[in-house]
């Protein structure tokens, strides 16, 4: 009697097929027939796409008001949204059996995110909290031992992390351990070294972190319904549902997005003033050339639809229109790691904190990219090179003691005026 190996009984293994609750694996027989079939043709897309449009809906109204609300309020999203990350990646070398073996095991590793948090976040905006505290005395002799003796304080509690996970080592749980310990400090450098580059960018002008951001979202929604609707082309074998149609459609449209945005964008000081404290004030600074318009005359040939034969344009919107060829074209392939990772752990998505779209890390996967690529080309094509007086003046407060702060003012005010004797 011949046996088929397909129709196994519901008692065997091979007849069913075992999943962890909770888990984001996929059964192999879904996957793969899942992985055969492009986007335009998946019959329940439509169902599919109401559930991200509603959920796209409330998050883009969430960070409009965000937006409104400030720089620190953004650096607050930009935490939260580490938070969770930082949650569905610990989550994916997580094994419930070792774990209750490892009593406050799992706390071990938020204590080494949140050293982490106090030793990027202390490094980058601690200028910038002294000159929120000037005005104070106490305050700022307060943060200024806090400035001068935060690096070895972040030490104290990293090296109290790493004797917390040597005493708590257990025979027959060492590879677990350690593997879990390595996990740890991946993660911690993936998200805080790029997310730095995000808060950078926020301080230095919302502009350029809203810019760069607003594209990738862009990016993605426009691919999304380009490949919906057109997507014949598989585009990777990462993203079987990836088309080319929609990633040069996509293209297309966030490099025209980017030229239009900028020009929006940039003739409001909210969005363009750098933050230089953390305060929450309203800002009013000169926001320098790039966001002062030029005017060029269109040629006679130009459609009679057009009001004006003149148009501005703000220079910025040149830089923006390389972001925005950036992001249709390199960014992406933080989503294609991304994919390329979840297949490696047979997960579909890393969690489930946005419906439709999966977790918080399946959306920051190209946000990451982006806002690193945003912060070099902001401090290689955009800064000027010359240090400004508001720099040297900044050093100055960050770096000397009062005493030392009033013997530069003498010895400034004595070379002024020697020199103004000289001259008479």
């Amino acid at each position: 009697m011949h046996n088929d190996s397909n129709s196994g009984a519901p008692g065997t293994p091979s007849g069913r097929i075992r999943r962890r609750r909770g888990s984001n694996e996929v059964p192999p027989e879904v996957a793969k027939a899942n992985g055969n079939h492009l986007l335009v043709n998946d019959r329940s897309k439509y169902k599919s796409m109401l559930i991200r449009a509603y959920s796209s809906v409330w998050m883009i109204g969430g960070f409009a008001f965000i937006i409104y609300m400030g720089h620190l309020y953004i650096w607050a999203m930009v935490v939260v949204i580490q938070i969770f990350m930082a949650k569905e990646l610990f989550n994916l070398l997580r094994r419930a059996h070792e774990d209750r073996h490892l009593p406050g095991f799992r706390l071990l590793n938020w204590h080494f995110f949140f050293t982490a948090m106090l030793f990027v976040y202390g490094r980058m905006l601690s200028q910038r909290l002294v000159n929120t505290v000037t005005l104070d005395k106490f305050l700022y002799k307060l943060v200024s031992r806090f400035v001068k003796y935060h690096m070895v304080t972040c030490y104290f509690f990293y090296i109290s992390g790493f004797m917390w996970f040597i005493l708590t080592l257990k025979k027959k749980m060492y590879k677990y351990q350690f593997s879990q310990y390595a996990w740890t400090h991946m993660i911690l450098i993936v998200v805080f070294t790029q997310s730095a580059f995000t808060v950078a960018n926020i301080f230095e002008g919302i502009f350029w972190f809203l810019l760069p951001a607003s594209l990738i979202v862009i990016n993605d929604i426009a691919a999304y319904f380009f490949g919906f609707f057109f997507g014949r082309t598989p585009l990777i074998k990462l993203s079987p549902k990836k088309t080319w149609e929609g990633f040069i459609g996509a293209s297309i449209t966030t490099i025209i997005s980017a030229f239009l945005l900028a020009n929006v964008f940039g003739r409001f000081q909210w969005l363009t003033c750098p933050r230089k404290d953390l305060s929450t004030g309203w800002l009013d600074c000169d926001p320098g050339l790039l966001f002062k318009p030029e005017y060029f005359t269109l040629p006679e040939w130009f459609p009679a639809w057009f009001l004006s034969r003149e148009i501005a344009v703000l220079p910025v919107q040149w830089h923006a229109l390389l972001l925005g060829l950036f992001a249709s074209i390199i960014a992406p392939f933080g989503g294609f790691f991304a994919s390329g990772f979840k297949r490696a752990f047979k997960i579909k998505d890393f969690g489930d904190s946005i419906p439709g779209h999966g977790g918080m890390t399946d959306r920051m996967d190209c946000q990451m990219v982006m806002a690193v690529f945003a912060y070099i080309y902001h401090q290689s094509f955009v800064v000027p090179q010359n240090l400004s007086i508001e720099m040297i003046l900044d050093q100055i407060i960050l770096n000397l003691t009062f005493e030392e702060q009033l013997a530069v003012y003498t010895k400034l005010g004595q070379i002024i005026q020697d020199r103004t004797f000289g001259e008479s």
